[in-house]
C-alpha cells in the first residue's frame, strides 16, 4: 500500500488583497458607479460566454485534484448567501503543474464572488452543507477544450483536507 501525505489547510477570509495573485474579489457597488479596476477584469474573447447555475451536492472539504483554465477567466459565487471555500495556486502557464506547496485557501462569504485569473489553479467549491447552487461564467466548451487537471495523489503523493477554523 502506498502512503501519501493528508495535508491539512486551514482556508481563511477572504479579502482583495490575500486573493490578488489569484484573481479578484467583487463585492456589492452602487447602481450606477462607472467601470473601474474594482469590477471583474473578464477575459471571454475566446469563445462563447456561458453564465449559469451549477448544483453541487455534497462537496466535502478534501480534494486531491486541482485545475485551471489556459482559455478564459472564471466567475463562481454561491446563491443564498451561502459560505463555501476554495483552494488556489497562482497561474504558472510554463509549467505542466502547480506548486502544491504554495497552495492556499480561502473562505468565501455568499456577499462576494470570485474571478479566477486566467491559469490559476483552483480545487473547489468545497462545503459541508448537503447542496449549494453556484453561478458560473466561463466559456461554453471551458469543460470540454480548457480543463487542465493535475491529480495531486499521483502527481505528488498529496491529500488536502480544508479544516474549519479554530
Amino acid at each position: 500500500m502506498e502512503t501519501y501525505l493528508l495535508l491539512k489547510l486551514r482556508p481563511q477570509p477572504i479579502t482583495s488583497e490575500n486573493f490578488q495573485p489569484f484573481g479578484q474579489v467583487i463585492f456589492a457597488a452602487a447602481d450606477g458607479k462607472a467601470y473601474d479596476a474594482s469590477d471583474a477584469q473578464l477575459e471571454l474573447q475566446n469563445g462563447i460566454p456561458r453564465f449559469y447555475i451549477m448544483r453541487l451536492h455534497n462537496r466535502g472539504t478534501r480534494f486531491d485534484r486541482i485545475t485551471r483554465h489556459l482559455r478564459c477567466t472564471q466567475c463562481l459565487g454561491s446563491l443564498e448567501g451561502k459560505e463555501w471555500l476554495m483552494a488556489v495556486a497562482r497561474p504558472d502557464p510554463a509549467s505542466p503543474k502547480p506548486d502544491w506547496e504554495s497552495i492556499r485557501a480561502f473562505r468565501i462569504p455568499g456577499n462576494c464572488f470570485i474571478k479566477l485569473n486566467v491559469g490559476t489553479w483552483h480545487a473547489g467549491p468545497y462545503f459541508e452543507a448537503p447542496v449549494i447552487d453556484f453561478y458560473n461564467l466561463e466559456l461554453s466548451d471551458t469543460n470540454v477544450v480548457d480543463h487542465d487537471t493535475c491529480n495531486l495523489l499521483e502527481t505528488y503523493g498529496v491529500e488536502i483536507d480544508l479544516i474549519a477554523p479554530e
